[in-house]
């Protein structure tokens, strides 16, 4: 199937100025050429784009068209590729897929672009999965992490600790098939042991950064708690900009958890505003408490409100002591009607909702909690993806074991095969030693076109 000629339209469904349809394959000229009437396509250079239209089998013109020639290996893919610019629309677009397959292409599957780009060499695997980073990119800092992903930043920085871990094993390869040369250092577990606490050393370093790297990528996921009425629906109205949340008087407004998504500064919080929690006999009331307790237990960082304009009661008590293990920011709201509230060894971000005052002081706090900001100014390559992130852990288990054998005294052609299992995990970050199952499943979430 990888030497089949695909189509896909890469432009979004609905209604637009123009649209994008995309072909890749050996045969992808010849069969662009046999729908389209204007010049000879095969005869044509490479990047090059001719006006023309497309018609169908009984010559009716279908679109007014320009196509794009892209030759080999000088493509995405590396293939021929051809892309059509149409008219907007589902309908005409589709009419000329149909008329590409009915000349012997096939409809693309998700994300097999980029997945021929890998697979032809033209990317390797962090810079394939960069792709859709860039196209979910929401922020200027996610656009920065996922352009220094797509020119290789990443796998540079893999390379290297596989190289790292390679000196070594190479080392030890040459001390046990040559023993008989004088000249060649042994490696005993005494010299192999600073080199593997070393690259530990690189790897920890990295995943201290990483923490970085995945909060910009993948956003906070926040929950805002409070007692009833102490302004938590206000606060979320007045972050997302947008009456998304009800706001009364009545205690027990919010009933259900209401999600929306904020850019704060360059950084995403997934808020989530929650039932009050109070002692409660209605029902329904009960249920949304207890979403809330389940949301605080899976939230990366509470936003926990307070009334300032009023004495702090034994409700906010039980709640500073149900948060007092989780990362959280404690909100003082109602700042304009006055300042009733102030804990001990607890900063409070004083604020007032209701007129958008003091809300400029959370971003701070946000990013004093969960961004290193003077590495995300340097340009330097962040490991950002969870299965990255996952991948340099297996590795850096691994060399924990080797080095471990070694301090055990175990012989060093044992403490070699924690080496290589190390090597290899860090080979599947960036597609050296990745499984087919693997690369099906990480292309199939693209979107169709890519």
């Amino acid at each position: 199937m990888l030497f089949d000629t695909i189509v896909a339209k890469t432009t979004a469904n609905g209604t637009s100025a123009i649209n994008l349809i995309r072909v890749s394959g050996d045969e992808s000229i010849s069969i662009v050429n046999s729908i389209f009437s204007g010049v000879n396509l095969e005869n044509k250079d490479s990047h090059t784009v001719h006006y023309g239209f497309i018609k169908n089998e009984k010559q009716e013109q279908i679109d007014e068209v320009l196509v794009s020639i892209f030759r080999s290996p000088k493509t995405f893919t590396t293939e021929d590729v051809v892309e059509i610019t149409c008219h907007g629309g589902n309908f005409i677009a589709n009419e000329i897929i149909k008329l590409l397959i009915a000349n012997g292409a096939r409809l693309a599957e998700n994300g097999e672009f980029t997945k021929r780009a890998y697979l032809n060499g033209r990317l390797d695997l962090t810079a394939a999965e960069s792709i859709m980073d860039l196209v979910n990119a929401k922020t200027n800092n996610q656009l920065k992490i996922a352009n220094s992903q797509l020119k290789g930043d990443i796998l540079k920085l893999i390379e290297e600790l596989q190289n790292d871990c390679l000196d070594i094993i190479a080392n030890i390869e040459v001390n046990i098939d040559y023993p008989e040369y004088d000249d060649v250092i042994e490696m005993t577990n005494e010299i192999v042991i600073p080199n593997i606490e070393f690259l530990i050393k690189k790897i920890d370093k990295i995943l201290i950064e990483s923490e970085t790297g995945q909060i910009i990528r993948d956003g906070i996921k926040t929950v805002i708690i409070g007692r009833p009425n102490v302004g938590k629906s206000s606060l979320l109205n007045t972050l997302i900009k947008e009456d998304k949340a009800i706001v009364t008087e009545i205690s027990g407004t919010t009933r259900d958890l209401i999600e929306a998504e904020l850019n704060l500064e360059g950084i995403i919080l997934k808020l989530i505003d929650t039932a009050g929690i109070r002692e409660t006999e209605d029902v329904v009331e009960r249920i949304g408490i207890n979403k809330t307790k389940k949301a605080i237990s899976e939230a990366d960082l509470v936003l926990l409100v307070l009334d300032q304009s009023s004495k702090i009661t034994e409700e906010d008590q039980q709640l500073l002591a149900l948060t007092k293990d989780r990362t959280r920011i404690i909100i003082g709201n109602k700042i304009d009607m006055g300042k009733e509230i102030n804990l001990e060894d607890e900063h409070i971000i004083n604020v007032s909702a209701k007129n958008n005052v003091g809300i400029e002081n959370l971003a701070s706090e946000v990013k004093r909690l969960f961004i290193n900001e003077e590495l995300l100014q340097k340009d330097y390559a962040i490991i950002s993806n969870t299965r990255h992130i996952g991948k340099l852990k297996e590795a850096k288990l691994a060399l924990v074991q080797a080095l471990e054998a070694s301090y055990n005294q175990i012989p060093i052609d044992m403490v070699e095969i924690d080496l290589r299992k190390a090597w290899s995990s860090l080979g599947e970050i960036i597609g050296e030693t990745s499984n087919e199952d693997l690369i099906s499943t990480l292309f199939s979430k693209f979107c169709l076109g890519k």
